[in-house]
């Protein structure tokens, strides 16, 4: 009998939400829906540094940007994007097409919406190189978040294997995930395990600041405390 995940039953997706972000979440999570439009109104604007540039907070109610690490993830995967044409780009995860349009191709095994390609990224045979594979707080759900649950290491391995493989001879893979969310990812983190060419650090130090940080300081945060979500990220490239 096949388990209830996020993916496949609402009851499941009640029950995940609940084992990865606690019960309390279940009734602040609306809350923060709600009055979403209202605290956004209210925010100051805010920027943090990366990689030596100066990026702007990016506050937006769509699962909670503006309260999420969303909030620095969606300028930074805009800020590789904006390197590399619409046409040489490819996301795995359909992400940044809910804060506007987007113009490359898009892979989500799971989400429909128009343009999107629902096939397994392991399986999937693109016609063409990439310049630019953007994944945006997708490869922590990879075998921790669906029906292969337990192999999730084994599983992200396997994908970053082949979006490799889908970079042209200059192509550059980016993918940004949380720290504390999967344990398998942080170890493969913690031990160099994903070969990365280059890793950034970010860590939440209040409501709406974020610092980079160093790879030590980073891995000793814990996922939703003393903040929601995710308190610290790896923002991780990859070469061919």
């Amino acid at each position: 009998m096949t388990k209830s995940h996020l993916y496949n039953s609402k009851l499941g997706k009640v029950q995940w939400f609940i084992s990865r972000f606690g019960a309390r979440e279940v009734l602040l999570k609306p809350l923060r829906v709600v009055f979403a439009p209202f605290i956004i109104s209210r925010l100051r604007k805010e920027t943090f540094g990366f990689k030596g540039a100066e990026l702007e907070l990016y506050y937006h109610p769509y699962n909670m940007t503006w309260a999420s690490e969303r909030c620095v993830e969606i300028p930074i995967a805009r800020y590789f994007a904006a390197r590399f044409s619409p046409e040489s780009t490819l996301e795995v995860g359909n992400v940044l097409s809910h804060y506007g349009a987007v113009t490359h191709v898009v892979i989500d095994k799971f989400e429909r919406a128009p343009g999107v390609v629902n096939e397994d990224i392991t399986t999937f045979q693109p016609k063409r190189s990439y310049d630019l594979v953007l994944s945006i707080s997708t490869f922590e759900h990879i075998g921790f978040d669906d029906e292969s649950e337990g192999r999730s290491a084994e599983k992200i391995l396997a994908a970053v294997r082949v979006c490799r493989g889908f970079l042209s001879d200059r192509g550059q893979m980016v993918i940004t995930v949380p720290v504390g969310y999967n344990p398998q990812l942080d170890e493969l983190i913690a031990s160099n395990g994903l070969q990365t060419a280059a890793e950034t650090f970010l860590r939440k130090v209040g409501p709406q600041k974020w610092l980079e940080v160093p790879k030590s300081e980073a891995l000793r945060c814990k996922y939703k405390e003393p903040y929601p979500y995710a308190n610290a990220i790896v923002v991780a490239e990859f070469k061919q």
